[in-house]
């Protein structure tokens, strides 16, 4: 993780992003469990569940390069195959692939488990 981004944004940056992955997730799991609590075809239910993963991924901000893009091929996949309103995916995928290229942003998991640590080496004796 720390390969694919150099730092992890702290201050507003990093509130804006982490308000961008509470909101994504939030979409992505509120649209699938209402997706699932009708009788859904074989196709809406494995996306579906692909998708409360993965808005549940996004909302810890764990493997969340990952997670965003899983979102914005699923999001793709669902314009390609025209299930529903192609504007609203068309918007999740923006949001998903934006999350993916910035990075989770200093609240985060990822940035706890893969950040920079700073090593205090300890006082010479003299």
């Amino acid at each position: 993780m720390r390969r694919l981004f150099s730092t992890f944004a702290q201050g507003w940056p990093g509130v804006g992003l982490l308000l961008l992955r509470f909101v994504l997730g939030i979409a992505l799991i509120w649209r699938a469990v209402g997706r699932l609590s009708s009788d859904p075809s074989t196709l809406v239910t494995v996306l579906s569940v692909l998708g409360i993963g993965a808005g549940l991924l996004l909302l810890m901000g764990l493997w969340t390069p990952v997670a965003a893009t899983l979102v914005a091929a699923i999001e793709l996949w669902k314009i390609y195959w025209k299930l529903g309103d192609p504007w609203i995916y068309l918007l999740l995928a923006t949001i998903a692939v934006a999350i993916a290229m910035v990075g989770p942003g200093f609240w985060s998991v990822d940035a706890r488990l893969y950040g920079w640590k700073r090593i205090e080496p300890p006082a010479r004796k003299t």
